[in-house]
């Protein structure tokens, strides 16, 4: 049986208009583009800094 990888739920909180271009590139990393939006991404030290660089447009989820 493969081993199950973690998993972080993010939600879109803020919205992207006016933010910067690298703002807006980590948001489209993520998967989110719109508010309220969720997405279950793997646990990984880049996802993880992507979240980090934008804590306030966006929020883990429990």
């Amino acid at each position: 049986m493969a081993k199950k990888k973690a998993t972080l739920r993010v939600k879109q909180i803020g919205s992207p208009i006016g933010r910067t271009k690298d703002q807006l590139a980590t948001l489209k990393g993520l998967g989110l583009n719109k508010m309220h939006r969720e997405r279950e991404l793997e646990d990984t030290p880049a996802v993880r800094g992507m979240i980090n660089k934008i804590p306030h447009l966006v929020t883990i989820v429990e």
